[in-house]
């Protein structure tokens, strides 16, 4: 498997540490991204630069992109110079963005008219788990194409969720967003709730830590409440559009209407750049 050359499209804070991985592992990678200077430190590591999207397409037999949104994937699958400009049948393409189900099951059917395997895995963790490997994948494919791409997946996470065909992947990561954003607001409204009657925010996240509403999410945003200081792990503005993508595939529950109000207000108030964490900052000037 390693001897297949991979082609990677998207080199955010998620795209460079997952390609990174990848090369660590011994695969052969190509890069390609419109910022040029991207690329730099895969380069140095050993990625090859890809002149284009079609060259990439020709000379990759798997490429995977990951990207901030629908519209961008949708630009790079069927633009004018996109994956699938030209005939290169029999390659497989994994799209680890988070995009709807119905741009998923779109992407499914334009792959397959030009005899291109789609795979659809969107990954839940945010920076950390990208550069130690330790993603969850959630994998909508074929049995088939989910055992093809099962090498690829061993190394960016620790582990790969098959939920069903493509479409289904991305439901299953916007009902796991919905639930961070949940658990996120919530733990804001209790430390800013308890500050108001004489907890100190050490203390309040101390009794949250230790007992049984203590979870993986409120450790790792302790030391950004307690320094209030929210550098973007997972940037605000991105949570607030998978949101939206979330109600729009028919998530019509009492709280995803609140909830994402809350977040856009945070977002139009200038907090979208910075981590979903910052909602406490929004929460706390009301």
């Amino acid at each position: 498997m390693k001897n297949i050359q991979l082609g990677w499209v998207g080199l955010g804070n998620m795209g460079n540490p997952m390609v990174l991985n990848l090369l660590k592992a011994g695969f052969n990678v190509s890069v390609f991204n419109r910022t040029k200077e991207k690329e730099a430190p895969l380069l140095a590591a050993g990625a090859k630069s890809a002149n284009s999207l079609q060259d990439l397409m020709e000379t990759c037999d798997v490429i995977l992109t990951m990207l901030s949104n629908d519209a961008a994937v949708k630009e790079v699958f069927e633009g004018p110079s996109g994956l699938l400009s030209k005939a290169n049948s029999g390659k497989t393409i994994i799209n680890m963005s988070t995009v709807s189900p119905e741009t998923s099951r779109y992407l499914n059917t334009i792959c397959n008219q030009h005899q291109v395997a789609f795979i659809d895995a969107p990954v839940s963790g945010s920076v950390k788990p990208a550069q130690d490997g330790t993603l969850v994948i959630l994998v909508g494919a074929t049995t088939e194409n989910f055992k093809v791409a099962k090498p690829i997946f061993d190394v960016l996470g620790k582990i790969a969720i098959h939920v069903g065909e493509p479409g289904v992947a991305s439901s299953a990561k916007l009902a796991i967003n919905y639930l961070l954003g949940l658990n996120l607001q919530g733990i804001a409204e209790t430390v800013l709730f308890a500050e108001k009657n004489g907890v100190s925010k050490e203390d309040m996240l101390n009794i949250i830590n230790q007992g049984a509403c203590g979870n993986g999410i409120t450790n790792i945003k302790t030391p950004a409440i307690l320094s209030d200081s929210y550098p973007a792990a997972f940037a605000l503005k991105h949570l607030v559009k998978d949101l939206g993508l979330a109600k729009a595939a028919g998530l019509d529950s009492p709280l995803i209407h609140p909830l994402y109000d809350s977040y856009a207000a945070a977002e139009k108030e200038g907090l979208g750049d910075q981590d979903v964490m910052a909602i406490i900052s929004s929460l706390k000037s009301k």
